[in-house]
């Protein structure tokens, strides 16, 4: 496998839809017309733009990670990398940046909800 070259950025939304995108072909569950509207995660970038992180292969929205806080426990959410880049450390990435923004905003102890069914997330997570 060829050496995977992408960055981190902070998402816009302006990423709004390759976002919601990604989250489909990743296997997430997604709400459009809920969570996931553009309005309600315009809402959430207003309020943390620094929680919404996503990982590029040139312009190609291959990862995204959000976080989010109560200000002494912070969340890993939407934590997903398009399958043909997965393995790849990507989503090891994302997470290491989550965690750094959360320690920097306070955040004490980490936590990640992850669906029963998803074994991949899972190992991931407890390889961490």
């Amino acid at each position: 496998m060829d050496k995977l070259e992408y960055r981190l950025r902070t998402l816009t939304i302006n990423d709004h839809d390759r976002m919601v995108k990604l989250w489909d072909n990743a296997g997430l569950a997604t709400k459009p017309k809920g969570r996931d509207s553009e309005a309600s995660i315009e809402a959430q970038m207003r309020a943390c733009p620094e929680f919404f992180v996503g990982a590029l292969e040139g312009s190609k929205l291959i990862g995204t990670v959000i976080a989010s806080s109560d200000g002494r426990k912070g969340w890993i959410n939407r934590l997903a990398v398009h399958p043909d880049y997965r393995r790849r450390g990507v989503a090891k990435a994302l997470v290491a940046e989550a965690e750094r923004i959360l320690r920097e905003s306070g955040g004490v102890m980490f936590s990640a909800l992850i669906m029963n069914r998803n074994r991949a997330s899972k190992r991931m997570f407890k390889g961490l």
